[in-house]
C-alpha cells in the first residue's frame, strides 16, 4: 500500500484493512433461503479460521485463503458460519462466508494438509495477500471473534443462537438480541505549528514513535475523547480538533478514528503508566524518520497503520 502524492478526498481508503470490495447484502441477511442458496452454489467460497488465525492453502502461485465448502468441511467441524457478502471476481459473483473450524493446527498436521496458519497482522504487514482480500479477512476475523466470545446471553446467561446470517445472536430464554460490537478508538496527531507530538509505548519496537490513541468512553464525543486522552497521556491541553480519516482495525474489533488536535501548550508531562516517552518532532525530523535516516534511528509506524498516514499527511503539509 503506497501513499499518493496528495491525499484523496477519502483518505481512509489509504489505510490498512480499508479496501474491502464485498457487497455485504445486509438487506438480505434475514432471507434464509437466499443465503443458503449462495452457500450451496459451486462458486461459493469461505475463509477458514482456527481461533483468531486464518488458514491458507499453500499453492504453487502463493497463498490462497479461499476454500470451497467441501475443502473447508475437510478441515474440521464448523463452530460458526457467517455470511460476509458477495464478491465479484470478473467472471462471476460468488458468495463469501467465514467459517470458524475446530482443527489441529500443529506444524505436522498443517504440513500434511499443505496449509499455513498465519496471523492476520503478519499477513497484512508482509503483504502476503491482495489488499482487497486482507480487508475481507479483517471483516471475517472481527465477526468470528465476536461469535466465539458471545455464546451466552449477558442478560440471563442462557445459550444464544446465531441468526441473520451470523450478524446477530438471539436468546430463546429472554428474547434479547445481541449484535456484533465495534469499539471506537481515537488516534490523534497533536500539532503546534511546524512540530507534532508523538509518543511511544514500552511494547513498541525500539525507536518507533507513533500518535497517541485511546478508547472513546460512554457519553463522550470524539473531540472530547481526543482532548482527554492527550491530557491524560502527555499532559498537553488541546483546542480545535478535526477529523481526518478512519480505519477498521480487527484486533479484535476496533474502528480507529484519526484526528488532528491543535496544542494550547507544549509542556509535556508523560504518564508513565501509559507511555514510555513523548516528544515534539519537527517536519525535518519526521522526514528523516520516513526515510530511515534519523540520527537516533527513530521511525514511524508501518503503512498498515493509520498513524503512518496521519503523520505522513502532516509532514506533507496536507493537514494541521
Amino acid at each position: 500500500m503506497q501513499h499518493e502524492s496528495t491525499c484523496p478526498r477519502e483518505a481512509s481508503a489509504l489505510t490498512g484493512f480499508a479496501n474491502n470490495p464485498l457487497d455485504r447484502l445486509a438487506e438480505r441477511r434475514d432471507e434464509t433461503q437466499f443465503v443458503a442458496g449462495l452457500a450451496a452454489h459451486e462458486d461459493a467460497r469461505c475463509f477458514a479460521f482456527a481461533g483468531d488465525v486464518p488458514l491458507l492453502k499453500q499453492a504453487s502461485g502463493g497463498l490462497d485463503p479461499f476454500f470451497t465448502f467441501s475443502e473447508a468441511a475437510a478441515l474440521g467441524n464448523a463452530r460458526e458460519l457467517v455470511f460476509l457478502g458477495r464478491l465479484a471476481d470478473g467472471t462471476t459473483e460468488r458468495g463469501l462466508f467465514g467459517r470458524l473450524v475446530e482443527t489441529d493446527t500443529s506444524d505436522e498436521v498443517l504440513a500434511r494438509q499443505n496449509l499455513a496458519a498465519i496471523d492476520l497482522r503478519t499477513i497484512a504487514m508482509r503483504g502476503l495477500l491482495a489488499a482487497e482480500t486482507i480487508g475481507a479477512l479483517g471483516q471475517a476475523k472481527s465477526l468470528l471473534y465476536w461469535h466465539a466470545r458471545h455464546r451466552f446471553c449477558p442478560n440471563c446467561g442462557a445459550a444464544t443462537v446465531p441468526v441473520s446470517a451470523g450478524w446477530r445472536r438471539d436468546c430463546a430464554s429472554c428474547s434479547a438480541q445481541h449484535f456484533p460490537r465495534t469499539d471506537p478508538v481515537v488516534i490523534m496527531l497533536v500539532t503546534d505549528g511546524d512540530t507534532c507530538l508523538l509518543g511511544r509505548q514500552p511494547r513498541f519496537p525500539p525507536g518507533m514513535y507513533s500518535c497517541l490513541a485511546g478508547f472513546v468512553e460512554g457519553g463522550e464525543t470524539l473531540e472530547q475523547a481526543v482532548r482527554r486522552e492527550i491530557l491524560e497521556e502527555a499532559g498537553i491541553a488541546t483546542g480545535h480538533v478535526s477529523y481526518f480519516a478512519s480505519q477498521p482495525w480487527p484486533f479484535p474489533s476496533s474502528l480507529m478514528l484519526g484526528c488532528v488536535a491543535e496544542a494550547i501548550d507544549t509542556d509535556i508531562k508523560v504518564d508513565q503508566k501509559e507511555l514510555e516517552d513523548a516528544r515534539w518532532f519537527s517536519r525535518e525530523e519526521i522526514g528523516m524518520m520516513f526515510n530511515k535516516t534519523h540520527p537516533q534511528s527513530l521511525f514511524c509506524p508501518p503503512k498498515l497503520a493509520i498513524a503512518n498516514l496521519l503523520v505522513w499527511a502532516w509532514a506533507k503539509g496536507q493537514i494541521g
